[in-house]
């Protein structure tokens, strides 16, 4: 579907020697003398059976000495203390601090000790420090990260969560994105993606109801985009088209790339059909879904609609998340924790969240969130996942998003959890991503990883082709100039040769 074209052996014991014979009158004639008594002995080979009884059983004695003293060695090693070292990014200790409490009490002999590490430099940072040896037990992760860090990353046990729990347990997302070597290598505590806000009073104002496709945004963005008497937009449909002043424009793309089947590692492929449907005989999916996305920096956006207004979003405007929050944008795309970023700013904006527009007949979502991990070089492995696995459960999940809406209002970190969906059904700010989280993907487009790594460079290459097109650049071409970056930064991770 294409976007609109724009032990020892037992001895056998001795029998008894015999009593010697009584004492008998002697005869009238002269009786020899009786030769001294001798005492008997008998040699016994014992059965075939017989000796591979005493064999086994023997065998099964020295079995269970060593599996005891086995035991007693591990019983004396896991009870011994363990100090865990902890590395988050986004919530203070002060979170962690009662469900750290809770388990350091049920475990006495496990500490763990929390920090809250600022995101700059992180990726490099924690890299260093786990080639050192020397880096956290326990860390958070992108999602996106396992093939610059997958060779540190523990493999997640069996005994905290088997390949079939996982995939049951949590969204597909984190399936398709945190294994290595067919092992997992990570576990979601929360999840996160992108979703539409729309800002319900100009909706209101202007009849507009919130678009389901692509199409219909379109619409709708010309219908909401106005401008002074100098052709200055003073109120935009939509923030698209732009890198500079478009926060999450890498998202927004990759998902549209996603949702037109277009290939990211290679976006300007382009296929030779033929047939009515097709004037030019030629289907290039990631052209189509790039033109799309540039068309509302442009003026030819709202010609289709009827509209001669020029572009619906300029370098003029401020970033997205302010021009929204301000009030003079109708339509943006973010993350969930954007809320508190928008109510920091505006806390009285009258706005709503619905999910991603799709093409027709598609329905795929768009997914980035953070994980934690576990160090390979860690002498605590096991103590780690056990952990990681008494966070991630409903009980400890729930104790977290309360303490986290208590410190933020409004709403913790959403479920990673799928048995735990329902309980956010209804929530204006979180249910959105909810809904959407089953058909999400993920790719290296993920905006603000601050990773300097495999994100920041793809997207550079994807920026600069939006930039070139922009400029007037053919579209295909753009890309595929395009794609000989991303094929570089592939083959520096390992992911293609």
């Amino acid at each position: 579907m294409d976007f609109p074209q724009n032990t020892p052996v037992n001895a056998i014991p001795e029998l008894p020697v015999a009593e010697p014979f009584p004492t008998v009158p002697p005869p009238p004639l002269p009786v020899p003398p009786t030769p001294p008594a001798t005492t008997p002995t008998f040699v016994v080979k014992p059965k075939k059976k017989t000796f591979l009884l005493i064999v086994i059983l023997l065998l099964l004695v020295a079995g269970l000495i060593i599996a005891f003293l086995f035991r007693k060695n591990l019983k004396s090693i896991t009870a011994s203390p363990v100090t865990l070292i902890y590395w988050g990014l986004f919530e203070p200790p002060s979170v962690f601090q009662q469900v750290i409490a809770d388990y350091e009490k049920a475990n006495p002999k496990v500490k763990i000790n929390y920090s809250q590490e600022n995101l700059k430099s992180y990726r490099e940072r924690l890299q260093a420090a786990l080639a050192r040896s020397e880096g956290p037990d326990i860390f958070q992760i992108h999602q996106t990260w396992v093939p610059m860090l997958g060779s540190y990353l523990s493999p997640l046990p069996t005994t905290v969560y088997d390949a079939t729990t996982f995939e049951k347990t949590f969204y597909p997302s984190a399936k398709n994105s945190l294994t290595r070597q067919g092992q997992y290598v990570g576990l979601p505590l929360e999840y996160d993606g992108l979703s539409l806000f729309y800002n319900e009073d100009l909706f209101r104002s202007r009849g507009q109801t919130p678009p389901k496709t692509w199409g219909e945004l379109k619409t709708a963005a010309c219908k909401l985009t106005s401008k002074d008497s100098n052709g200055r937009i003073t109120t935009a449909g939509v923030a698209m088209g732009l890198t500079n002043n478009v926060d999450h424009w890498s998202d927004i793309l990759g998902l549209m790339l996603l949702q037109n089947g277009a290939d990211l590692k290679n976006p300007g492929f382009c296929t030779q059909e033929s047939g009515e449907a097709v004037s030019s005989g030629e289907i290039c999916l990631g052209r189509d879904a790039l033109t799309f996305f540039t068309i509302f920096a442009g003026g030819q956006a709202c010609l289709d609609e009827g509209l001669d207004i020029g572009p619906v979003w300029d370098d003029l405007m401020p970033n997205s998340t302010y021009a929204f929050a301000s009030g003079n944008l109708a339509m943006y795309f973010g993350p969930s924790w954007r809320v508190f970023d928008i109510k920091q700013i505006n806390p009285n904006l009258n706005f709503k969240i619905v999910a991603m527009p799709q093409l027709e007949g598609k329905n795929i979502a768009w997914s980035s969130f953070w994980v934690e991990a576990v160090s390979k070089n860690s002498k605590n492995q096991e103590a780690a996942w056990r952990f990681l696995q008494y966070l991630s459960s409903k009980e400890v999940m729930q104790k977290l998003y309360q303490t986290e809406t208590a410190l933020r209002n409004y709403f913790g970190e959403p479920y990673s959890r799928v048995d735990m969906a329902a309980m956010l059904s209804g929530q204006p700010y979180v249910s959105a991503f909810i809904e959407q989280a089953k058909t999400a993907q993920s790719w290296y487009l993920s905006s603000n990883t601050g990773d300097n790594g495999i994100n920041d460079q793809i997207i550079k290459y994807y920026g600069d082709a939006v930039n070139a097109i922009n400029k007037g650049t053919n579209a295909v071409s753009a890309l595929n100039t395009a794609g000989q970056g991303v094929s570089q930064v592939l083959r520096q991770y390992g992911i293609t040769k």
